[in-house]
């Protein structure tokens, strides 16, 4: 079979001109990817410098994926809201949330997240897989993939298999009942939000909207900040705390300039999230969840898996309600839910696999576990 022959083969197979598609898109993203893992490869084994490395690897990775569930919405819609007044006050409720950890908790950003079992000890040596984690959410990310971040970044650090099997009862737990509370809200109060949302917005659901957006991100951070810190010393000196508070808040500046990058999709492909009133209802039922499971226990969670969760849970109920209509078959419906399901459990089994590789213990408890 000549050359010629043998590409065009290839190039008629749908699969590989996607692939082929992908590679022309994203080249530029695909080389710095690649100029990450060289970094990568070069510093893990000097600690001093792979913990920096990786937390900047780590920090705009994690917000990056994570923007769907808490800044998703407030992206989607203030659509001609100029993005330098959006990054403002998103970032400064970032510094001011940050910096209540750091001075109640001695130095740690993490609101205590990562004094649970499992993530207490600083790191002292890092592993290239455990520099590499967030280059791979970065990948997944490009893909619009919802991972979860607390999976992927967390699992590596784990001194335990019983602190990752921790982190994930504590999810599931949140998917279940984000789903739940998401049914049963939007359905029995389809009417009600109807109404709510009909005919032009009253100024008021800006402010409205604006003020829940800034508690709900500030609820993430709670949660999500140990994603980022585990990569840091558990207590940041003062020139710590300001360069890992600027490089956060900078990156929040590119990510507003992208409007959410191409992961903001995830948002924008669901019923109703660029009204206001749409967009500031799943924004304060979220936020409710979130402080709930914040005051539950100090464990480390998927945010993620509850975003999900209500997000799926919302789109049923609305195909289910006869007052509220989606503008979709049932079958379209659970097919994105499927979709952001197993999504969900790919960057389950990723993030499992990296810390069985990273881990010995872990290998070792897993071995005993099943008789090997």
């Amino acid at each position: 079979m000549s050359k010629l022959s043998l590409a065009s083969q290839i190039i008629g197979d749908k699969r590989y001109q996607s692939l082929i598609l992908f590679g022309l898109q994203e080249k530029t993203f695909l080389r710095l990817l690649a100029a990450f893992l060289v970094i990568a490869a070069i510093f893990y084994p000097y600690p001093q410098i792979a913990m920096w490395i990786g937390f900047m690897f780590a920090g705009y990775s994690a917000i990056a994926n994570d923007s769907i569930q808490t800044i998703g919405t407030f992206i989607a819609s203030n659509s001609k809201t100029q993005w330098w007044k959006l990054w403002l006050w998103i970032g400064g409720i970032f510094v001011l949330t940050v910096l209540y950890s750091w001075i109640k908790y001695d130095g740690d950003v993490s609101f205590q997240r990562l004094s649970s079992k499992g993530f207490t000890e600083s790191p002292t040596s890092f592993h290239f897989f455990q520099v590499v984690a967030p280059i791979v959410l970065l990948f997944i990310t490009r893909l619009r993939m919802p991972v979860s971040t607390t999976f992927m970044l967390l699992s590596c650090f784990s001194s335990s298999a019983s602190g990752i099997i921790g982190v994930l009862e504590k999810s599931l737990y949140g998917y279940l009942i984000a789903f739940t509370v998401a049914i049963l809200f939007w359905y029995f109060l389809a009417g009600a939000i109807k109404r709510l949302t009909s005919g032009e917005p009253h100024p008021i659901w800006i402010v409205m909207q604006w003020i829940i957006s800034g508690w709900l991100w500030s609820m993430w951070i709670t949660h999500d900040a140990a994603n980022i810190a585990i990569f840091l010393n558990r207590q940041l000196t003062l020139n710590d705390f300001i360069f890992f508070t600027s490089f956060i808040f900078f990156g929040l500046g590119l990510l507003f300039y992208l409007r959410g990058d191409k992961i903001q999709r995830i948002v924008s492909e669901k019923s109703q999230t660029s009204d206001v009133r749409g967009a500031t209802v799943i924004d304060f039922v979220y936020t409710i969840i979130m402080f709930v499971f914040a005051e539950w226990s100090k464990i480390p969670m998927s945010t993620t898996w509850i975003f999900l969760g209500l997000l799926g849970g919302r789109e049923l109920a609305m195909q289910l309600s006869k007052i509220s209509g989606t503008n979709r078959t049932l079958a379209g419906t659970l097919s994105i839910i499927g979709k952001d399901i197993m999504f969900a459990i790919l960057g389950l089994i990723i993030s499992i696999a990296l810390a069985i590789s990273v881990n010995t213990t872990i290998q070792t408890e897993l071995m005993q576990y099943f008789g090997i």
